[in-house]
């Protein structure tokens, strides 16, 4: 059995891993909040948490992968306060709550597809958990380290300082977080301190989304969440627990806290932060206005059928995955246009060296061509394992990927031979790797995005021709077989639009 170097944010050092029920392995991953189209920033955390999955099971261990979906909608201005994201999408749309979160999670789960992004092992639902979420609230009040004030729940940050590090994953200290956290805030009257954050809160007349508990007809805080799942399907404690750098503080952090009063242990052994997308420098995201989705992405247009001001074209779903793994998971990732073109053109590299291996063959007698060392084949696996097994590093990864490409080119060209032994050798680099493992596949690489245009442009001007000849039958026809095909076709003032 293999043992991985990771890099834990807890101790700020790698560790070996020595999965605790070896050789089964529970991973836990704060998933996506759904009110809105999934962006680039989405896909990394998804990407990221897909490789170390992919690889644990590579490596033959029993992964129980849990990933959540928040569909109750945590609350903006620091989790405690302000207007349920979801409920307030809801409320705009004019739809129930359940129908915004039910949308946008089968929108995640169709980009996350069409970037091959494995389904974990089990996707739980906060809104499908609020009688455990209640147990664990209880206990935390059991215990003493939470209090009711107007009916809300809240942790008592201060006295679990006393006996515990609040702040020990993130570096903070407490007496900071007092002196900086916003006291302005609605409902900063009910807490004994600023720092404490809801388990529990008590619904407003117009909020949605409430459910009964022993203190008020409410509903859960932010982080109560992940730990009443992960303990849940993982155990009190578990091996990897992951999630974007955003949430380190206060999730993380307070995930720790919950699960110390509750289980009387910390929730995981080795916590790991991918780290942000950034677009000049500044964090993509949807509290920000300057994040790109990727349906943006992959169609090169907004919404409205308009081309989109930040991309000089479309990108296809593995050149965004392709991108996205050129980089270290705990490194920032800039956006751009020339990355996106040069990952695009890196990605076609690999894909014709693995195609031009396909017609390889072992040259007859009589060549005059030195072959390519079996050894120098050889270790380019024994890199790509190296590499795998040192925090996942994926873009060393990459890198022997190139140099395998070169020895393929190079055998193409007639500069150099390989025998049997060196073709499938490198056959099974790339199926291992480039496949297995980076997840990558040989899917058109975006260029084929004009045609798809002209073509669809074509098929629009025939159903408006027949909507101008009211010759409604076809029209109405061309428009159905379009949604069949999960095309959606919208009428407006200014022309017709489509999208997926």
């Amino acid at each position: 059995m293999n043992t991985l170097h990771l890099y834990n944010t807890l101790s700020r050092k790698k560790e070996i891993f020595e999965p605790i029920h070896a050789p089964n392995v529970g991973m836990y991953v704060c998933g996506p909040t759904v009110y809105g189209d999934p962006h680039l920033g989405h896909a990394r955390p998804a990407i990221t948490f897909d490789l170390v999955f992919r690889y644990l099971k590579y490596l033959k261990y029993k992964v129980r992968y849990v990933r959540n979906i928040t569909d109750v909608g945590h609350l903006e201005n620091d989790a405690d306060e302000g207007e349920d994201k979801i409920a307030k999408k809801a409320r705009l749309e004019q739809l129930e709550p359940m129908e915004v979160a039910q949308y946008y999670t089968d929108r995640y789960h169709k980009f996350m597809d069409e970037l091959n992004v494995l389904r974990p092992s089990i996707e739980s639902r906060a809104t499908g958990h609020i009688p455990e979420q209640i147990e664990v609230v209880q206990k935390i009040l059991d215990a003493g380290y939470a209090y009711v004030s107007e009916g809300s729940v809240y942790f008592d940050v201060q006295k679990y300082s006393k006996n515990y590090h609040y702040g020990k994953l993130s570096g903070r200290i407490l007496d900071d977080l007092l002196a900086t956290t916003r006291d302005n805030l609605d409902g900063q009257d009910e807490k004994r301190n600023p720092a404490d954050f809801a388990l529990w809160k008590k619904a407003s007349p117009e909020h949605i989304m409430r459910w009964n508990s022993p203190w008020s007809i409410g509903f859960p805080g932010w982080h109560i969440e992940c730990t009443a799942m992960g303990c849940k399907y993982l155990g009190e404690t578990f091996d990897i627990h992951g999630g974007g750098m955003d949430l380190l503080f206060p999730h993380h952090e307070s995930e720790i806290a919950q699960a110390q009063i509750a289980h009387g242990i910390e929730p995981t052994k080795y916590w790991m932060h991918n780290n942000m997308i950034t677009i000049n420098g500044q964090k993509m995201g949807k509290s920000l206005g300057n994040f790109i989705t990727l349906e943006e992405f992959f169609n090169g247009k907004q919404k409205n059928g308009e081309k989109h001001p930040l991309l000089d074209k479309a990108y296809s779903p593995m050149t965004i995955r392709f991108f996205i793994l050129q980089a270290h998971y705990r490194s920032t990732l800039d956006f751009s246009n020339e990355a996106l073109q040069a990952a695009e053109k890196g990605l076609k590299r690999l894909q014709d060296a693995k195609k031009t291996l396909q017609t390889l063959s072992a040259p007859t007698a009589g060549t005059n061509l030195q072959p390519v060392p079996t050894l120098e084949i050889s270790l380019l696996s024994t890199f790509c394992k190296t590499a795998m097994n040192d925090d996942f590093n994926s873009p060393i990864v990459i890198a022997n990927l190139f140099e395998a490409a070169r020895i393929i080119n190079s055998a193409k060209d007639g500069k150099t031979q390989l025998i049997k032994d060196n073709i499938e050798a490198l056959k099974s680099l790339f199926d291992v790797y480039y496949t297995q493992i980076l997840g990558l596949t040989d899917e058109a690489d975006g260029n084929n995005s004009e045609l798809i245009d002209g073509l669809m442009q074509m098929i629009l001007d025939i159903r408006q021709q027949a909507k101008t000849n009211k010759d409604y039958a076809t029209s109405d026809r061309i428009r159905d077989a379009l949604t069949a095909l999960n095309i959606t076709v919208k009428d407006g003032k200014d022309g017709t639009s489509w999208g997926y």
